[in-house]
């Protein structure tokens, strides 16, 4: 009866507090019939899930009509799809807005997470 009680209460955490499982994601604003979404997933999402940027940041899709209730503090609102923001915990360091190939994506992608990493020339504190 206790482990059906903390199954459940873990449950309702995940489903409530998405971003709390992980402290740094991507995030991905999307909307059907989207040909630039549908671009990224043969290009790029197909394998994003096997690349060290998905262990940093894995991905979450969210519906661009949904962004209200993507529980993410967003810098502005999201326009255009896809969007991919770059989120630690639970607020937007960066976006990338659009997809054109690649290349691009990743090169975009790589100075956001430069971002989340500490900087060499500060000392670790922790």
């Amino acid at each position: 009866m206790l482990a059906k009680t903390v199954a459940a209460a873990a449950l309702s955490t995940s489903v409530l507090w998405p971003g709390m499982a992980q402290a740094a994601e991507l995030v991905m604003f999307e909307q059907a019939g989207c040909i630039y979404c549908q671009r990224w997933d043969r290009e790029v999402g197909a394998l994003y899930e096997r690349t060290d940027e998905a262990k940093a940041m894995p991905l979450r899709r969210v519906d661009i009509q949904n962004q209200k209730a993507s529980g993410i503090v967003l810098a502005s609102p999201v326009r255009y799809t896809p969007t991919f923001v770059v989120v630690d915990n639970g607020r937007e360091i960066g976006r990338i807005t659009g997809y054109s190939n690649d290349n691009a994506f990743w090169g975009l992608l790589d100075a956001l997470a430069a971002k989340l990493r500490p900087s060499s020339r500060e000392p670790n504190r922790i």
